[in-house]
């Protein structure tokens, strides 16, 4: 029997967005909320970006379908940081047939990991991003990863230029 997701999925159909993870962090899952983590900067950024009207708070992730956003995880049953999973932690098939379901516009991956695990890929060759691959009728773009862990490597500018695109004007 398959354990219980970590996090539910935030998905539903006439999405403009779902944001996809590698898996939910130890903080995240203890608290059952998305990018719970107080150092982790996903809230800030969508709304610095304009992708929310106001600063959420975690606990309000489902309140994202309102704003035509979705949430999901390529590790859906793990949690922890990308080093604690094993490559048997991620279900890029099950990833792919939620998004075949759903049909977002577009699917934006929070981090290279994220891309690489998707892509079968090394994160070197991962760039940030509109990438030229599609899952059926959806864009993909790839993000810098806005955990506290990942600081070395934060760019708003990736997020912004995929609101620019997502929510033009």
């Amino acid at each position: 029997m398959k354990p219980d997701p970590i996090l539910p999925d935030l998905l539903s159909t006439h999405l403009s967005i779902v944001f996809c993870g590698t898996a939910a962090s130890d903080k995240s899952a203890a608290a059952g909320a998305y990018y719970a983590n107080p150092t982790n900067r996903f809230w800030r950024t969508l709304f610095n970006t304009g992708l929310t009207p106001s600063l959420m708070q975690p606990q309000q992730f489902p309140e994202l379908l309102n704003h035509g956003i979705g949430l999901t995880d390529l590790a859906k049953c793990a949690q922890g940081v990308d080093a604690a999973l094993s490559a048997t932690d991620y279900d890029v098939h099950a990833f792919k047939n939620k998004i075949h379901v759903f049909s977002p516009q577009w699917v934006a991956f929070t981090s290279k990991k994220a891309a690489s695990v998707f892509f079968d890929q090394p994160t070197h060759q991962i760039c940030y991003g509109m990438q030229a691959k599609v899952i059926g009728e959806t864009h993909i773009w790839v993000l810098p990863s806005p955990s506290g862990a990942a600081t070395r490597y934060w760019d708003i500018g990736p997020w912004a230029a995929l609101a620019g695109v997502v929510r033009p004007g």
